[in-house]
């Protein structure tokens, strides 16, 4: 399994931007996609965004569409997820996940390594 380090959550107001990163280690970070899924408090986990291995592809769900951009650096064994004009409801537990499958996925299934989570709140 990979592992997989997140960094970059926090407390944010409406409007606001934060960037998230995972730092990969302990496998090949180029042949894996990678993805981002949340959980807000007292909901099911929900797919976000994720890119293939190259990067070359990339999926959103639609309720972030134009306001958050998935990106990697596989030199720098790293995926991040850049969060614009954040809004309250997207407040929820973020985690990283890599999928030794390649592509870009939708589904939690697809994925064998997860982050630990970290916590991203919106104030209105």
């Amino acid at each position: 399994q990979m592992q997989l380090v997140e960094s970059g959550g926090g407390l944010v107001q409406a409007g606001g931007s934060l960037r998230r990163s995972c730092a990969a280690s302990g496998r090949t970070f180029s042949s894996y996609a990678m993805g981002w899924f949340r959980q807000a408090p007292g909901k099911e986990q929900e797919f976000v965004a994720a890119t293939d291995f190259r990067g070359r592809t990339t999926i959103y769900t639609d309720s972030v569409k134009g306001r958050f951009t998935i990106s990697r650096d596989n030199a720098q064994g790293t995926v991040y997820l850049q969060m614009n004009s954040l809004k309250p409801e997207d407040t929820a537990v973020y985690y990283c996940a890599a999928s030794s499958g390649g592509g870009a996925a939708a589904t939690s299934l697809e994925y064998d390594s997860w982050g630990q989570g970290t916590q991203v709140t919106v104030s209105s």
